[in-house]
């Protein structure tokens, strides 16, 4: 007698198929199951936050201490550009003891530990009755940017899956950003003392919310604690069945590296070409401007023909700065990093290049300039007609500072974070990490400190010319020695650079 259809097994028979999930429900299934890793993510990159809040606090604050009635506060054009690049060298510190600090404590505990320097800087500001509390809480708040900026992109590559690593991995550079929006946005509203106070509460609220939050897997397996990094790897996962497999891949990558790096392995390219390549990437990323602008960006604003108040253009740029960071955090993992920054270095060379001619031939201000020895350009050579507030023309330095702020937030300001915690090796990245970190903020600080004496030796068409030409270097850097990391896992980044199979990462 045959069998009836329905007791058949196989596909053939199956009365009712289920249906193939729609891309919305695997994206819903895949925030429900990395809701932890999202968690734990924002509680690190808070410290972002007040990194990015405390780099442009200069922007309102100089103005405002260039006309005080305060004889004490009142800033002199030298002790204005002190104010603004001492952060940079505190930022230095930071990360030259977080070359100690994401090994010994670990990467979640230096974060939580950038708090008290943050606090005690903020607080000093606050109630500023001198110049020399001024410089020292800019300093300290350096400090605890420069140690969030190297332990925070770590931990948050740690604990990432590789499917949601490239958003993640922009999470510290979005969050930077909307400090620095913040900062922008409070400026128009609040004195610059309350503007302190204010980022104290960002501060406390990442102590509090990182104290609930697991330390990184493999930072725990380095140092023998292989339960409690199963718990934390579980809790993180959500106790799913990969859980076992993630952790065997993770706990025999560790236990291959347990050693310290000697000098004769440091000189081994699969151990110094990811420390060169992350090196040269930050040392660029400072070159392209990113830094002095930022820093001195309502007074470069103030030494420009502007159609609107440079207050306003400043809290513009932050905005379309943080929009932008957001597009690169949704494409991060569906474009790829290399197409990214290709993107991001040609326009931020168009940008720099309109801004250095708009400065050379373009109009001048009617009024003469009040700010950071700004005023002290050489116009006097050039043959640029005054122009009226309200020409068109004068949108050009706003636009072409916006096309800017887009490159970068598009490419080569989150991706080389991302990619500085990627390519790392394991052994070598607390350590490397931290002198990464170091570099960068010793150039940002060379930078920042020469900026106005380049302006006012040569005029304010010079560094954006010379930026512009970094971003061609840039370019040619991406090209060549940059790898495609998308997708993989660090695991399988490290074994590229053990293999020196470049069709791997391709």
């Amino acid at each position: 007698m045959q069998e009836p259809l329905l007791g058949a097994e196989g596909l053939d028979y199956d009365t009712f198929p289920e249906a193939p999930a729609s891309p919305e429900d695997r994206a819903r299934a895949g925030i429900l199951q990395n809701r932890r890793v999202f968690l734990a993510t924002f509680a690190a990159v808070l410290g972002n936050f007040s990194f990015g809040y405390a780099l442009v606090y200069t922007s309102p604050v100089i103005p405002a201490l260039e006309h005080s009635s305060n004889p004490a506060l009142h800033l002199t054009k030298t002790q204005a550009s002190w104010f603004g690049s001492v952060f940079t060298l505190g930022a230095a510190a930071g990360g030259l003891s977080a070359m100690v600090l994401s090994d010994l404590l670990g990467r979640k505990l230096s974060i939580m530990s950038s708090a008290v320097p943050s606090a005690a800087g903020y607080a000093l500001m606050a109630g500023a009755h001198g110049l020399w509390m001024l410089l020292l809480g800019r300093m300290l708040t350096g400090f605890a940017g420069g140690l969030t900026a190297a332990c925070i992109p770590v931990y948050v590559s740690e604990i990432a899956p590789p499917g949601v690593r490239g958003a993640l991995g922009a999470t510290p550079q979005l969050m930077a950003v909307f400090g620095s929006l913040s900062l922008y946005a409070l400026g128009l509203l609040l004195p610059w003392r309350w503007l302190a106070v204010a980022g104290e509460g960002p501060v406390l609220v990442m102590v509090l919310l990182l104290s609930f939050m697991p330390n990184s897997p493999r930072f725990l397996l380095s140092r023998g604690r292989d339960e409690e990094a199963l718990q934390a790897l579980t809790w993180l996962r959500m106790a799913d069945s990969d859980v076992h497999w993630e952790f065997e891949q993770i706990q025999d990558n560790v236990r291959r590296q347990s050693s310290q790096v000697s000098w004769a392995e440091a000189r081994d390219p699969h151990m110094y070409r990811p420390v060169l390549i992350a090196l040269l990437m930050r040392f660029l990323q400072q070159l392209t401007g990113i830094t002095p602008i930022l820093v001195y960006l309502q007074p470069i604003f103030d030494s420009t023909a502007v159609l609107l108040p440079p207050k306003d253009d400043a809290a513009i740029v932050g905005a379309v700065r943080l929009l932008s960071v957001l597009i690169a955090a949704l494409t991060m993992d569906l474009a790829g990093r290399k197409v990214l920054l290709f993107v991001s270095a040609s326009i931020m060379f168009a940008a720099n290049l309109t801004l250095g001619l708009y400065v050379q031939f373009g109009p001048r201000p009617l009024t003469p300039n009040t700010t950071m020895a700004l005023e002290n350009m050489s116009l006097e050579g050039t043959e640029q007609p005054p122009t009226t507030p309200t020409s068109y023309l004068t949108l050009v330095p706003l636009l072409a500072t916006m096309f800017f702020i887009m490159g970068y937030a598009m490419g080569w300001g989150p991706i080389t974070w991302l990619l500085m915690s990627e390519i790392l090796p394991l052994r070598a990245r607390g350590v490397a990490s931290g002198l990464c970190v170091l570099v960068s903020w010793l150039t940002a600080f060379a930078l920042t400190k020469s900026f106005l004496l380049v302006v006012n030796a040569f005029g304010l068409q010079v560094p954006f010319f010379f930026f512009a030409a970094i971003c061609l270097v840039s370019l040619v850097f991406t090209g060549c020695c940059v790898p495609e990391t998308k997708g993989r896992s660090l695991e399988q980044i490290e074994s590229f650079f053990h293999t020196g199979r470049r069709s791997f990462l391709r």
